[in-house]
């Protein structure tokens, strides 16, 4: 992936999507960098490993809905996917909204950084302190 390849970019992020929709920790770490970082609205900067365990451990049966997948037109190594996640969490509450995730890689193909963004003003109310930082 040192050069900008669409294709693999859409491979890893239909990967990405569909080993996060399982909740399958390991199979979302292994496709990051190993000093990787992700932005949270709701938690901040955090490591993937600890994100994503910790939302696992949250999480039930989440269903993800891709919407459209994006690269960078400035020749950077960065693609963003756009996608509706119906979050179901470990009470069997749902709560859902549209998402993007901004995903920097690194020349080996694994991402270096990943930036969430999504409107958290109706999710903190129908969260309350469910996944809140420790």
């Amino acid at each position: 992936m040192s050069g900008i390849d669409t294709a693999q970019y859409a491979a890893r992020l239909t990967d990405y999507l569909q080993a996060l929709e399982q909740s399958n920790v390991d199979g979302v770490v292994a496709l990051f960098a190993p000093q990787a970082t992700i932005y949270s609205p709701l938690l901040g900067w955090v490591s993937p490993a600890s994100f994503y365990r910790k939302l696992a451990e949250a999480s039930g049966n989440s269903k993800i809905t891709l919407l459209d997948l994006f690269h960078s037109s400035q020749g950077s190594r960065r693609a963003t996917a756009y996608f509706r996640y119906d979050w179901v969490l470990k009470d069997q509450s749902t709560v859902s909204f549209d998402c993007v995730d901004v995903f920097d890689f690194n020349a080996d193909g694994l991402i270096e950084k990943l930036v969430i963004i999504y409107d958290t003003h109706t999710i903190r109310a129908d969260l309350g302190d469910r996944f809140s930082p420790d």
